[in-house]
């Protein structure tokens, strides 16, 4: 007795490093000691699995190259006998993926029986490769030498008695690979039963390694540490602490300490009270806002001036009623607790909905809730600031309303347009039909009739043109429009454009200028609808250009972009007049003006062109004249084809 209580008194009066060294090291030496066996086990588990997963890996990819190769005999066979080159897919699939495949086989085999059956295989899929490679070039050939059709098939027979060989090899190969699997599996059980086994000796080490620090614990600081206890509530509580021994270890110089410190929070507690009691006088005098607080389970704890003027309860009223019953009954079961939810997690929340008045009316309320936490993070409750945003909501919904008028008259008219350009086209046909016709035998006709014709057939051509631009405008505000974007060859297009554009520039008595500022340039646009808005453009130049001597054509590159201009040298676009040019069916006063014809429908379908495209246009005004312009995205210049 008289040894236990010196070694009781003894431990108690050391250092609490000491003691916490020893209460620590203890149980962590075990622990170290059972994480170590535990490693062990789980590292042989881990190897065990991973034999089997490479069994399973080798038994996939195997599959996988026999599938690949059988897929691309039969789309070579299919390519054979149709011509077609889709059936060509699975064997370019297969040269993509074999080689990755035969990567990973080569890394994850570790039997040398497999791994002499793999080295087989690759070498029937090289001549597997070989022969369907060489099938394809005699189907390509065989357009022009048709003599060479038994060739294909001796190819075709070789190939398959190739195919079935490797079949067997995969089939030896996977009977190889069941026996491993079978064997990796057992062993895998075997490692995970020895890892319970450790386990369990673990489990009782730790636990006797945590009686033993616990004991070693409460002998030397829990009593000390009860006291302590006893005087923090008391001191949580406000109340005068109890007097312990001057022990001159850490837990004696802490419980005077805590005295000091005692004496210290209810000086700051005094100022707190004075301060909370300001604040609430500040948030209580705020009108336009509802400001009010709630506690953990949603209970209103608080209620300003601002939150009876815009709810209509008064604080009588509503403390200690849940903050549920501002909600409207469609979303009264759910939607508080989910946005106390998100406020428990995010620590604040907004939303804007409906929610209730006290005399049932409903506002459109902008609500914003802030979650309140303690000193140790726990939510003490919730700040909620509510504002009333009725009138606002009505604007947004007015505007939202009128936009949907708009984008639906929009439509119709679109709907209109399309409908009516295809039922204008038959006639119009039909009329400039017989209207040429008619010029075949203008050299029997007198003269009255030979001018009659001529205007028949020039506002024919003339209307057709208005009919397509409308056709072309709504199908493309209907998202109709056929685009088919390519790498398209500046060169070769705007050579094109060159040629179809000289008969109109020179109508006009202009010269027509072609500048490149760099060849070799590749667009991603849509070429017809490119070639269109180019001689858009042009014809537009040429057409108003009447006081200049030319047109010129520019392109090169701008950025990652490339930028394609139209200019000419005329009296030019009166500034005022500019913001409508790519406005449909404006032409700019040019109506009033007989001399210049025009369905005020090119610069409009050449913008929707433009955008359709992934590009931009716009207008700038050079020193004299008109400068058109629009950009296409440009990319890196690919390998064209030749030209004889």
């Amino acid at each position: 007795m008289r040894l236990a209580r010196f070694l009781t008194r003894f431990w108690a009066d050391r250092p609490l490093a000491l003691k916490g060294l020893v209460v620590v090291a203890l149980p962590l030496a075990i622990l170290l000691v059972s994480l170590s066996l535990l490693f062990q086990a789980s590292h042989a588990e881990e190897e065990a699995e991973d034999d089997v997963r490479r069994a399973f890996a080798v038994q996939r990819d195997t599959y996988q190259v026999h599938a690949l190769l059988a897929e691309a005999a039969a789309g070579v066979r299919g390519y054979v006998l149709t011509r077609q080159a889709r059936f060509l897919e699975p064997y370019r699939k297969a040269e993509a993926d074999l080689p990755p495949t035969f990567e990973r086989l080569d890394g994850i085999i570790r039997d040398a029986e497999i791994r002499n059956r793999f080295e087989r295989i690759r070498t029937l899929a090289v001549r597997k490769r070989e022969g369907l490679h060489a099938i394809v070039e005699l189907a390509d050939a065989r357009t022009a030498h048709a003599h060479n059709t038994s060739e294909i098939e001796a190819a075709l027979v070789a190939n398959k008695i190739v195919l079935d060989a490797m079949r067997q090899e995969i089939d030896r190969i996977q009977v190889r690979e069941n026996t491993l699997l079978d064997q990796r599996l057992r062993r895998v059980e075997e490692v995970r039963n020895r890892f319970l086994f450790l386990t369990a000796i673990s489990a009782v080490v730790g636990l006797l390694g945590s009686l033993a620090a616990v004991y070693l614990f409460s002998t030397g600081i829990v009593r000390r540490i009860g006291n302590l206890e006893d005087n923090a509530e008391r001191l949580a509580q406000g109340e005068a602490l109890t007097e312990l021994p001057q022990d001159a270890d850490e837990i004696g110089r802490l419980a005077q300490r805590l005295v000091r410190a005692s004496a210290l929070l209810r000086g700051r507690e005094q100022a707190l009270r004075e301060s909370e009691e300001r604040f609430r006088l500040v948030i209580e005098e705020v009108r336009d806002y509802g400001i009010f607080a709630l506690d953990p389970t949603g209970v209103v704890t608080s209620w300003n001036l601002g939150a009876e003027r815009i709810k209509g309860w008064t604080a009588a009223e509503i403390l200690g009623q849940h903050f549920s019953r501002f909600y409207p009954d469609e979303t009264r079961d759910f939607l508080p607790a989910r946005m106390l939810q998100r406020a428990r997690e995010r620590g604040t929340v907004e939303d804007e909905g409906w929610r209730l008045r006290k005399d049932g009316s409903r506002f459109w309320a902008n609500v914003v809730i802030t979650s309140l936490h303690d000193d140790n993070g726990q939510v003490r409750g919730f700040a909620k600031v509510t504002r009333d945003m009725t009138e606002r909501r009505r604007t947004e919904e007015a505007l939202r309303m009128a936009r949907e008028d708009a984008i639906a008259a929009n439509l119709a008219k679109s709907e209109f347009l399309s409908r009516t350009s295809h039922e204008l086209r038959t006639p119009m046909s039909a009329i400039l039909g017989f209207g040429q016709l008619l010029e075949l035998d203008e050299e029997t006709l007198s003269p009255s009739h030979r001018a009659a014709v001529q205007q028949i057939m020039k506002a024919g051509r003339h209307l057709l043109a208005l009919i397509n631009d409308l056709l072309d405008i709504s199908s493309i505000e209907a998202g109709a429009t056929d685009m088919s974007i390519e790498a398209v060859d500046l060169d070769d297009v705007v050579q094109e454009v060159h040629a179809l554009a000289a008969p109109i520039v020179a109508t006009g008595g202009l010269s027509f200028q072609l500048e490149a500022a760099e060849t070799g340039l590749i667009a991603q646009a849509d070429r017809r609808r490119l070639i269109q808005v180019l001689l858009n453009l042009i014809a537009n130049a040429a057409k108003y250009n009447r006081t200049g001597t030319c047109v010129r054509l520019a392109y090169g590159r701008n950025g990652a972009d490339i930028r394609l201009e139209v200019e000419d040298d005329g009296e030019g676009i009166d500034p005022s007049a500019a913001s409508r040019l790519f406005t449909p069916f404006d032409r700019l006063g040019q109506q009033s003006k007989t001399r210049v014809e025009g369905t005020g429908l090119g610069l409009a379908l050449s913008k929707r062109l433009v955008e359709s495209m992934n590009g931009q246009i716009g207008y700038e005004a050079p020193a004299k004249g008109a400068r058109f312009w629009f950009t296409l995205p440009g990319v890196q210049p690919a390998q064209m084809p030749q030209k004889d």
